[in-house]
């Protein structure tokens, strides 16, 4: 089994963590977000604490045709790509239907929703001819119900990275591929940046950490292959 794996979002939050904790386990890692500084910030951070060099693809998930590039690019520096985590998300400040833009619904469900499927499918064929993978999405507790915090976009995109997720596991498992679902509650991310009023301090100290999150990815990554976690419910004790 190759340890190689494909992190989007890395740049910061859920993404950045679990470089660092693939990075302490001894994976091989590729890098993927939209901004280079923060993405080199996640590559020195998994150098120094844990000897690992990363490969950094910078560029948009969303973007048509980027998440084949994002994959070559990956295979070619470090060898077959073993694990996917889709990390990459995004919202807006006004995400209520009655203000929600055209232009930021397609923005969010590019991002969130088609920029996982993309690199999934990039990923996909590989995968089966090694008859071995495991596939983890980030979506969140808002793809159970409908809620205003998380917006109309958002809530789109997540009940549709959901059923993906549920899609690969009933299609994909004859291959020997295998995906997981984690749907955390509120986490403490520069995400946070993005609601109509950001949460205050005390508000923050009782969310999950980006590290809480990256701890269920490994669990779903370091399981025997002939198990899989195929939805995991994280929230805060609250």
């Amino acid at each position: 089994m190759s340890k190689h794996a494909i992190i989007t979002g890395a740049g910061t939050g859920v993404g950045r963590h679990t470089a660092l904790a693939m990075a302490k386990a001894g994976w091989q890692l590729t890098l993927n977000g939209r901004t280079e500084s923060t993405l080199e910030e996640t590559r020195e951070a998994c150098q120094t604490q844990h000897g690992v060099a990363c490969h950094v693809v910078v560029g948009s998930v969303a973007d048509r045709g980027f998440a084949l590039e994002l994959v070559q690019a990956a295979i070619q520096a470090h060898g077959p790509v073993e694990v996917l985590c889709n990390a990459a998300g995004t919202n807006t400040p006004r995400r209520l239907l009655e203000e929600l833009s055209h232009e930021d619904y397609h923005r969010l469900i590019d991002t969130n929703l088609h920029g996982s499927y993309d690199c999934i499918q990039a990923v996909l064929p590989a995968m089966r001819q090694a008859k071995s993978g495991t596939i983890v999405n980030i979506i969140s507790d808002s793809a159970l119900w409908g809620m205003p915090l998380a917006g109309a976009a958002y809530t789109i995109s997540k009940f549709g990275l959901r059923g993906l997720t549920q899609t690969i596991n009933a299609e994909e498992n004859k291959h020997g591929i295998r995906a997981c679902g984690i749907l955390p509650g509120e986490i403490d991310t520069p995400i946070l940046k993005l609601r109509p009023t950001m949460p205050d301090q005390a508000h923050r100290a009782s969310m999950l950490r980006p590290e809480d999150v990256a701890a269920c990815v490994m669990l779903a990554v370091e399981l025997p292959q002939r198990a899989v976690v195929q939805e995991l419910l994280v929230r805060p004790c609250r």
